[in-house]
């Protein structure tokens, strides 16, 4: 028996990432930023270092497109590239103090919409989702059918 949309894990997944999305999106164009900026600056504030391209896997695009990102973040003084002690041919990413700031607006903004998405789920609702998304996201990350692991973001 097939399920309607609106009630089809699959669709319903895509959805709420879509609108996720989007919402983020909303909030990073106030500040004059796009969310792949934002992300970025998110995973420095927590890997500082990362190269180029370590980011460019993580976020699951191409360097050329990191390093764009990145030369308008660090236009703005968020970012700064250094060179790589032991490989010449690598910068790595560190963030400035003006970051700070829009790090600050970044975790107030997804704390806010957590618990705006979230409120009326108590708490042993809020633990069972997340152990419920873990499982998926362990499940599609698995090998499985010959086919090899997919990596998850930030590894």
């Amino acid at each position: 028996m097939q399920q309607p949309f609106d009630r089809d894990l699959l669709i319903v997944l895509h959805d709420v990432a879509r609108l996720l999305r989007t919402r983020f999106d909303q909030r990073a164009r106030a500040f004059g930023m796009t969310r792949a900026q934002w992300v970025i600056l998110a995973r420095l504030s927590r890997q500082p270092g990362m190269s180029q391209n370590e980011l460019a896997g993580i976020c699951e695009v191409e360097p050329i497109t990191i390093g764009r990102l990145v030369d308008r973040l660090e236009a703005r003084g968020f970012v700064e590239r250094r060179p790589d002690p032991t490989d010449r041919r690598v910068n790595r990413l560190h963030l400035l103090a003006a970051a700070q700031p829009i790090l600050e607006e970044i975790t107030s903004y997804r704390d806010a919409l957590s618990e705006e998405i979230l409120g009326g789920l108590d708490e042993s609702a809020r633990t069972a989702l997340v152990d419920a998304l873990l499982h998926i996201k362990n499940k599609l990350t698995a090998e499985e059918f010959g086919l090899p692991r997919l990596k998850l973001a930030g590894e």
